[in-house]
């Protein structure tokens, strides 16, 4: 007799593996899709948030029935003595067995994290899950090896929920490009291969920095915020805790709002006389993050010569000293870096150091712009603008100003609209049309718009080009004078490229 009957196996191969996928691949929906047959239930072609909700909780709950039948027929017949097992069958249970928890779980870790009063008991939800743990895995008529224990297991559920949180209800849109991001983000958190990431990286990662790059405006923090709140924290069975669960874990620092001056004392401290003004200790937040914890630098291709040669030796060594002081102490946390420069080409301008970047791009995320992410789509913009009209106008209006704002939109800007300030453009648009009913695109973005559309729809004459990029030059550098020297043409001819 087998553990698995007919195609029992290829089911729970398929459920076992849930767990260890990235879920904004693909591949995740291609498992659903074999466990659950002609239960499956697709994405509708247009479909809203809320029915994507109900789609996804059915199918949550489908597999979920699935996994327990399954398994209740598995833990039956493990004890048989006149059971055979064929290679890999453990494996299948075993893996069966994390997913079948971790539903159980999942919802319980979210009400642990999202409740602010300290009033939900984590303590009792890890006793229960250990008990069936050892039910379930700690079998003494058919003992078996496994690299994971009922405290690993539980502190992976706990950091896949949270990851799963700040990534899919933090980040808005549901477009292939939204999707693309949210799997980069997951792979900043748990590499490529999870289980190689739960075997032997989870307590590494601290070392690796992440790069984010994209234009302003377009979540660069948010997707810092996910990834600094998404790192492995260890659970104290003793005390029946997460460690480092009630301390800070994030800490932005907007490098480009600072003046140079101060921007090493804030990383890294100063002792007291170590400059004008230093009348007493200051301890950097570089002193302050603990080794659960992230500092994250906007805009890193802000800072001067002097900052970057010390944070080089920061992601070298991991170690720093404070203004004034030659003590060495020593960076624990995780660091994270944002930009919306073309570092390479400050590199070969002399701006910004080849050997910092090169320390800084062992993991890049790109942020699409939001012209990419709404790709044209009518119902991507609707989600949007109903999610930001919330944060503007309320829960209760927000849907009724969202039809509104989005009607406006589509009828003066077009669907094609570039929105060359990404998500703060439109941000201001709603509160523009909010309090005035419209919203005036600046003018030098109407010539940008206009050359990008037209470009694209191949109706621009090559005067026409030469006139519209001419004036775009014009606007950035400020005089016929610059412009001239960037477009390698005389001063007259732009004057005159301007006059047409």
């Amino acid at each position: 007799m087998a553990l698995c009957k007919d195609k029992e196996r290829e089911i729970a191969e398929a459920i076992g593996k849930l767990d260890f996928t990235n879920p904004f691949l693909p591949e995740r929906t291609e498992l659903e899709k074999i466990a659950l047959g002609t239960d499956y239930r697709p994405p509708a072609a247009r479909e809203n948030i809320a029915a994507e909700k109900s789609r996804v909780r059915y199918n949550t709950a489908r597999l979920r029935e699935i996994a327990l039948e399954l398994l209740t027929g598995f833990r039956a017949r493990l004890p048989d003595k006149n059971l055979k097992l064929i290679d890999g069958e453990l494996q299948i249970y075993e893996n069966l067995v994390i997913y079948y928890l971790f539903e159980i779980c999942r919802g319980k870790i979210k009400a642990y994290f999202m409740d602010q009063t300290g009033s939900y008991s984590l303590a009792e939800c890890y006793r229960q899950f250990s008990a069936d743990w050892k039910y379930y895995l700690e079998l003494p008529e058919r003992p078996f090896e496994t690299v994971f224990t009922a405290v690993k297991m539980f502190e992976m559920y706990f950091q896949i929920r949270r990851a799963f949180h700040y990534i899919f209800d933090f980040l808005v849109g549901r477009s292939r490009v939204s999707a693309e991001l949210r799997a980069s983000i997951w792979q900043s958190i748990f590499t490529h291969d999870i289980i190689r990431y739960h075997r032997q990286l989870y307590n590494r990662m601290q070392s690796i920095t992440t790069l984010i790059t994209g234009p302003s405006g377009t979540g660069k923090e948010l997707v810092a915020r996910a990834v600094a709140l998404s790192q492995h924290l260890p659970f104290d069975e003793k005390v029946l805790d997460f460690t480092a669960g009630s301390q800070q874990l994030f800490f932005p620092l907007h490098l480009s709002a600072m003046p140079q001056t101060l921007i090493e004392s804030e990383l890294f401290g100063h002792r007291k006389g170590a400059f004008t003004g230093a009348i007493q200790n200051r301890v950097g937040w570089m002193e302050t993050c603990s080794e659960y914890g992230t500092v994250f630098l906007d805009e890193i291709g802000e800072v001067n010569e002097a900052v970057q040669v010390k944070l080089l030796r920061l992601l070298q060594s991991r170690k720093f000293q404070r203004l004034g002081d030659n003590t060495d102490r020593y960076y624990k946390g995780k660091l994270l870096a944002a930009t919306n420069r073309n570092l390479s080409e400050a590199i070969q301008k002399g701006k910004f150091r080849g050997d910092l970047y090169y320390r800084l791009c062992s993991d890049i995320i790109e942020t699409p712009s939001l012209r990419d992410q709404l790709g044209g789509s009518e119902w991507e913009l609707s989600n949007f603008v109903q999610h930001l009209a919330a944060g503007i106008i309320g829960p209760d209006e927000a849907e009724s100003f969202a039809d509104e704002a989005a009607a406006w939109i589509k009828k003066n800007l077009g669907l094609e609209y570039a929105w060359p300030g990404n998500v703060r453009e439109l941000e201001q648009c709603l509160r523009n049309i909010l309090i005035r009913g419209t919203y005036s695109v600046p003018r030098s973005v109407r010539g940008e718009d206009r050359l990008l559309r037209e470009f694209r729809e191949c109706r621009l004459s090559a005067d026409e080009v030469l006139n519209l990029y001419c004036r775009k030059v014009y606007e950035h550098t400020g005089s016929c004078l610059a412009a001239s020297r960037v477009l390698n043409l005389d001063r007259r001819t732009v004057k005159k490229r301007l006059e047409l």
